[in-house]
């Protein structure tokens, strides 16, 4: 059975831009110490983590709507961590999240759609942002579609992903045109990797200051 996170998360609350439709929801910044690196986000302030585990090299932190759970769900915003990354040959933010559109492929070989947003930069740390989504997904308790805004981080030695995913009906093709996906990228902004500072504890201030 899993367990709540226990992770460390910085409450200030802050008000994001608004979007071209409506304005961001209310958020709150958060900040994990994530092997070797603080990775810092704006998380909207309607989810809310329901399980964290570390296991080896590999970590994941899953938060959704507060009225879900880490089974049933229609949003969910998941953090993951992976040890050393940086030191595998020919490894890059944009293979990173094509490994990702591969997993959801096999998943919906019929029904699989992708569209990358494109190389970027997350303070002086490469990234790459891209929607990739399945209209058909035959796992959990009803067909569904499953549609993530999925951004990779190359960084210092570790690589990380923020993904924003969403589930709805069935559809032929997942909506990763939608304008919606480049509205999540701003409400999870400001996003960025900070130096974990020996001795310092939560709310890392080095890292509130920098940004």
């Amino acid at each position: 059975m899993r367990t709540p996170t226990t992770a460390t998360i910085l409450t200030a609350s802050l008000l994001l831009a608004a979007t071209a439709h409506a304005q961001a929801p209310e958020s709150f910044r958060v900040i994990s110490p994530i092997f070797g690196q603080l990775v810092s986000f704006a998380m909207p302030s309607h989810f809310t983590a329901v399980f964290e585990n570390t296991e080896g090299g590999h970590y994941i932190r899953e938060a959704v709507l507060k009225d879900g759970t880490p089974e049933i769900w229609t949003q969910m915003i998941t953090v993951t961590g992976e040890k050393g990354m940086t030191l595998i040959s020919g490894a890059s933010p944009e293979k990173f999240a094509g490994t990702i559109a591969g997993g959801f492929k096999s998943a919906c070989p019929d029904s699989f759609a992708a569209k990358p947003l494109g190389a970027t930069r997350f303070g002086r740390f490469e990234g790459f942002v891209a929607v990739i989504g399945c209209g058909r997904i035959d796992s959990g308790p009803t067909r569904h579609s499953e549609t993530a805004l999925v951004i990779t981080l190359k960084g210092a030695t570790d690589y990380y992903t923020i993904q924003w995913a969403e589930r709805g009906p069935a559809t032929d093709e997942p909506p990763v045109n939608d304008e919606r996906w480049q509205a999540r990228l701003r409400d999870l902004s400001p996003i960025d990797l900070c130096p974990i500072v020996a001795g310092e504890a939560a709310p890392y201030p080095s890292c509130v200051d920098k940004s």
